[in-house]
């Protein structure tokens, strides 16, 4: 299973992807397969402040309930109004049309401590 090189990820299975400094996250195709079909994303308000490392929402499956996690301190900037009338964007489209939130980074520097696409796959056991 390929996922993009161009984000850095979490052994959680979160993606970052960075543009300037501002970070789109959401999660990879692994996490989505796992799931199978997503039913519900709570995904924090515009304006909260997060940590890295900390949850910043939750989402349901038909199989489970699992946390998602950030990798970066900062703002939510945006959240992917989308996913509330539907969460299976997902499932179909985890690295674009899928996104959850959008932080503007308040050091953007914590990105280079996640993992490149190829370590995360290791670390998932999945290279």
């Amino acid at each position: 299973m390929s996922v993009p090189n161009d984000r850095k990820y979490l052994a959680s299975h979160e993606w970052h992807k960075q543009d300037g400094d501002t970070v789109t996250i959401g999660i990879t195709q692994i996490a989505a397969d796992e799931l199978t079909d997503v039913t519900y994303v709570a995904l924090p308000k515009v304006g909260e402040r997060l940590q890295a490392n900390a949850r910043f929402g939750e989402i349901e499956s038909v199989k489970a309930t699992s946390d998602l996690y950030t990798g970066v301190s900062g703002t939510v900037s945006e959240i992917n109004a989308a996913l509330a009338a539907n969460p299976a964007l997902v499932n179909t489209d985890p690295y674009n049309q899928g996104w959850m939130i959008k932080v503007k980074a308040s050091n953007p520097d914590e990105l280079a401590k996640l993992l490149s696409a190829e370590d995360y796959l290791k670390q998932t056991g999945h290279s």
